[in-house]
C-alpha cells in the first residue's frame, strides 16, 4: 500500500531547528509535557467495561405461572452500568446498585468482547461490588491515584456506558471534594462537572495522569439527566473496600457502638469550646466496645487513633477502617477537660455485606405462538395498515404484553416476511417454522420484519425466543 508523506512547511522546519538550538531548560520542558490526551484515553479504555444484567419485580416470580404469563409492567428490565478492572485475572469493581437483584450478567470490553459475569462480593452500605469474569487472557488493570491529593479544578475524565449508549468519554474538572449527598453515613464524595448519566454508575473517574481518582456513583439533577453535578467515591475509599472484599469475601468494618453528631458553633459554645471541632456522642450502645472503654453520652471526640476528627463522617470512616481487635486511643473532651481512652473495635454486627444480591433467573414463559396474533396479508389489510410493499408476508394483528416478542419491539402492523430461511405467506407457515426450531432444540429463531416506518429503508431481523428457559 502506498503511503503519502506529509508535507513539511518552512515554519515547521524553523521550529525544529529552534528546538535543537534551544537551551537545555526549554528542551526539558518539552520532554516533560503530559501525554497527548487522545493517546492517554486510548490506553485507559481497556481498563473499563460495560455491565448489563436483567432484573424483575418480586411480583414476577410470585405471580407468574404457566397459566398467567407476565405483564408488560413486571417483565424483566435491563440494568445498565459500568465497571473498572482492578485485577488482570478478571476482577471488576462496580457500584452495588448497578448489579443488585440482577441476573444474566454480561460484561462488555472496549474491543467488543462479551464475557458472562457473576457477583463475587458486595458492600451495599458503601454501594460497591466486585464482579468476576473468566477471561481467555490477562486483562489490563487500572492504576489507582491517591484521592486524598485531589485538588479542586484539576482535570478529570469519566469513562462509562451512559444511558446504555456504549463506551463513552467525558471530561471536566474536580468541582469539590468531601461532598455529602446523604447517601451513606460515610459520604466523602468527589464532585465533578464531567458529564455522568445513568449507566455511568461504577465507572472510573481518571485524573490527567491516567490514574483512577474515583468511582462514579451518583448525580444530582432536577431531571433524569446530567446537570453537571456528578459524584464519585474517592479512590482511596474504593480501594480499601475492594481489598477487604477480596481478602474476606465481605466488608469487615470496625465498629465501636456509638452514634455521633458534628459539633456546631452553638454546641461548641454550650460546652465551653472555643471552636466547633470534633463529634459529640449522642448514643452509646450497651455492651459494645465504646461502653466497655468508658465513653459516655455528651463526650466530644477530638482525635481517633491519634488523628484529628475533621467532621462526623470522617470519624465514621476512621472507625470503619480500624483493625478489628486492635486497641485504638480515643481523645475526648468531657466536662471541659481532655482525656484519652483505649477502645478495641469489634466487627460490624450487620452481615448484610456478605449477602449476594444476584437474583435467580426467572422462568421465561414462551407461548406456543410466541404471543403473536397473525393474519394472511390481503389487499384490504395492506390498505388498512398503509403498507405499500407488494411483497408477501404475514401481518401481526396483536402482540401479547409481557412476552419476549413484545419486549423485543414487535408491534401491531408489522409484517413477517421470513422465519429462519423460509419465506412465509400464512400464519400456518410461521407456526410451522417456529415448531421446527423447537424440534431442533433451538432457543431462538430469526424473523425478518417490515414495519410501516421501514417501507423505504427496508426490513430488519429480530431474534425471538421460542423455548422455555430457566
Amino acid at each position: 500500500m502506498r503511503q503519502r508523506l506529509c508535507p513539511v512547511t518552512l515554519s515547521a522546519v524553523a521550529f525544529a531547528v529552534g528546538l535543537l538550538l534551544a537551551p537545555p531548560a526549554v528542551a526539558q520542558q518539552t520532554q516533560m509535557r503530559p501525554p497527548d490526551q487522545a493517546d492517554l484515553i486510548a490506553d485507559l479504555l481497556p481498563t473499563v467495561v460495560n455491565i448489563t444484567a436483567f432484573m424483575v419485580d418480586k411480583s414476577y416470580a410470585d405471580t407468574t405461572t404457566l397459566d398467567t404469563p407476565p405483564t408488560a409492567s413486571n417483565h424483566p428490565k435491563p440494568l445498565l452500568g459500568s465497571g473498572l478492572i482492578i485485577d488482570p485475572g478478571g476482577v471488576i469493581l462496580t457500584n452495588y446498585h448497578s448489579v443488585a437483584g440482577g441476573y444474566d450478567m454480561q460484561v462488555t470490553f472496549s474491543d467488543g468482547t462479551h464475557i458472562p459475569g457473576r457477583i463475587l462480593a458486595t458492600a451495599p452500605r458503601i454501594d460497591l461490588a466486585l464482579v468476576k469474569v473468566d477471561p481467555p487472557h490477562a486483562l489490563t488493570a487500572a492504576r489507582w491515584a491517591d484521592s486524598d491529593r485531589a485538588r479542586i479544578g484539576e482535570r478529570v475524565f469519566a469513562i462509562g456506558n451512559p444511558l446504555g449508549a456504549g463506551m463513552s468519554v467525558t471530561a471536566g474538572i474536580v468541582s469539590a471534594v468531601n461532598r455529602s449527598i446523604k447517601d451513606t453515613p460515610y459520604d466523602d464524595l468527589i464532585q465533578t462537572d464531567a458529564a455522568i448519566n445513568h449507566g455511568n454508575s461504577g465507572g472510573p473517574l481518571f485524573n490527567r495522569h491516567g490514574e483512577v481518582i474515583g468511582i462514579a456513583t451518583a448525580i444530582l439533577s432536577p431531571t433524569a439527566a446530567s446537570a453537571g453535578l456528578g459524584f464519585a467515591i474517592p479512590a482511596n475509599d474504593a480501594r480499601f473496600v475492594a481489598d477487604r472484599l477480596l481478602r474476606d469475601g465481605r466488608l469487615r468494618q470496625g465498629y465501636i457502638g456509638i452514634k455521633t453528631e458534628q459539633v456546631t458553633q452553638d454546641m461548641a459554645t454550650a460546652v465551653g469550646m472555643a471552636q466547633p471541632i470534633g463529634s459529640m456522642v449522642a448514643v452509646v450502645r450497651t455492651g459494645e466496645p465504646a461502653e466497655v472503654a468508658g465513653l459516655q453520652v455528651g463526650d466530644v471526640i477530638l482525635r481517633y487513633d491519634n488523628q484529628p476528627v475533621s467532621d462526623d463522617r470522617a470519624l465514621l470512616r476512621d472507625i470503619a477502617r480500624s483493625t478489628i481487635g486492635r486497641a485504638v486511643p480515643v481523645t475526648l473532651l468531657r466536662g471541659g477537660r481532655e482525656q484519652t481512652l483505649s477502645v478495641t473495635p469489634g466487627d460490624w454486627p450487620d452481615p448484610a455485606s456478605s449477602v449476594s444480591p444476584e437474583a435467580p433467573k426467572p422462568v421465561m414463559l414462551v407461548p406456543p405462538d410466541l404471543g403473536l396474533s397473525l393474519s394472511a396479508l390481503t389487499a384490504d389489510l395492506r390498505a388498512r395498515h398503509g403498507l405499500q410493499t407488494q411483497r408477501g408476508g404475514v401481518l401481526v394483528d396483536d402482540v401479547a404484553a409481557g412476552t419476549d416478542a413484545f419486549d423485543r419491539g414487535v408491534q401491531t402492523g408489522d409484517v413477517i416476511l421470513r422465519v429462519q430461511d423460509t419465506d412465509v405467506g400464512s400464519p400456518q407457515q410461521v407456526q410451522a417454522a417456529i415448531e421446527a426450531a423447537r424440534a431442533a432444540h433451538k432457543p431462538f429463531v430469526v424473523v425478518l420484519l417490515l414495519s410501516q416506518a421501514e417501507q423505504l429503508s427496508g426490513p430488519h431481523w429480530v431474534a425471538l425466543r421460542v423455548g422455555v428457559t430457566q
